[in-house]
């Protein structure tokens, strides 16, 4: 299993003792361990306490709201996950997946202005060719103010580990050596607005300062990546609402004055419906690299690479 294991250590290990140090890992805290893995904390204690024997580290210290991977814990935990993964590999090959008879669940986390990008295409694929597949959305929370596009999916990534999702699709522009990244598509802005707005007429720079902006935030912070460019040329705009989602955005932009900067593929897929026209931002903007990402020990189930093939070829059509 692992090099420090000798050939008496192996006889003695339990593999559930493996999962144990995952979740732990995961949750860092006991009591949620135990809640999670549906066991007692004197259960969680007892085998925490044959974990530390068997590799001879105490593995996870406590701390006032939890505990703490130790040094060699963080060290163990990428081959650990990966003899899992094998593991696991093992026994869902023992029916070998066929995605036209799989009833399988797949979870997929992605914002709201990247999922509707893939989501038609890819329930239209299924239906056709895997109709016993069901997927399941989870909304991945826009970045915060002030953070790095490279550090502001971290918790996506987090959330891919502890199993809460299957595949993470979002603007991840590099990711650690144990994920597999994979390009679906590149992303740019555009500017919504009504028909009859002023912007809209006449998309000058002066115009798109002088107008009333909205931005979509899920922590109502009104700064964003278009004002630090604004800022570079010492310009500013008034930002006069924030919301959550680029669906509601695009619906207030529908009945009101203000204008929007939001995703292309996504505005050009209901933009329609809303009776709202795009323009081109007249400002420079950096594009996006929306990428699928998995945990690279994830792919050996064939089930999950099934379908991160599947996400690439939908966006494809």
């Amino acid at each position: 299993m692992f090099d420090m294991m000798n050939e008496i250590n192996l006889s003695r290990a339990d593999l559930n003792l493996m999962v144990l140090f995952e979740v732990i890992l995961a949750e860092r805290h006991l009591g949620r361990a135990a809640t999670r893995l549906n066991l007692t904390p004197s259960a969680i204690s007892h085998g925490l306490s044959r974990l530390r024997r068997l590799l001879n580290d105490p593995l996870f210290l406590r701390v006032p709201k939890g505990v703490m991977p130790t040094a060699r814990a963080l060290a163990l935990a990428e081959p650990i996950a990966d003899v899992l993964a094998r593991a696991r590999h093992v026994l869902a090959t023992a029916e070998p997946f066929d995605p036209a008879r799989s009833k399988r669940r797949f979870i997929i986390g992605a914002p709201d202005g990247v999922s509707p990008v893939f989501l038609s295409p890819l329930l239209a694929r299924l239906e056709q060719r895997s109709p016993g597949i069901d997927i399941g959305l989870r909304q991945l929370l826009p970045p915060s103010g002030g953070q790095s596009v490279e550090r502001a999916w971290l918790p996506a990534l987090a959330e891919l580990e502890r199993g809460a999702m299957d595949v993470a699709v979002a603007p991840i522009d590099r990711a650690p050596p144990r994920f597999v990244t994979r390009l679906l598509y590149e992303e740019d802005f555009v500017v919504v607005a009504c028909k009859r707005h002023p912007f809209a007429l006449k998309p000058t720079m002066q115009r798109f300062c002088e107008a009333r902006h909205l931005v979509v935030s899920m922590t109502a912070d009104p700064h964003g990546f278009v004002d630090d460019e604004l800022a570079k040329s010492g310009m500013a705009r008034h930002v006069a609402l924030t919301v959550p989602d680029f669906r509601s955005g695009l619906a207030v932009v529908a009945d009101t004055g203000l204008i929007a900067a939001m995703p292309r593929r996504f505005v050009a897929m209901h933009a329609a419906r809303f009776g709202v026209i795009a323009r081109e931002v007249p400002l420079r903007l950096r594009k996006f690299s929306i990428r699928a990402v998995v945990p690279k020990a994830a792919l050996m189930d064939a089930g999950l690479a099934w379908l991160f093939d599947e996400l690439r070829a939908a966006v494809a059509e």
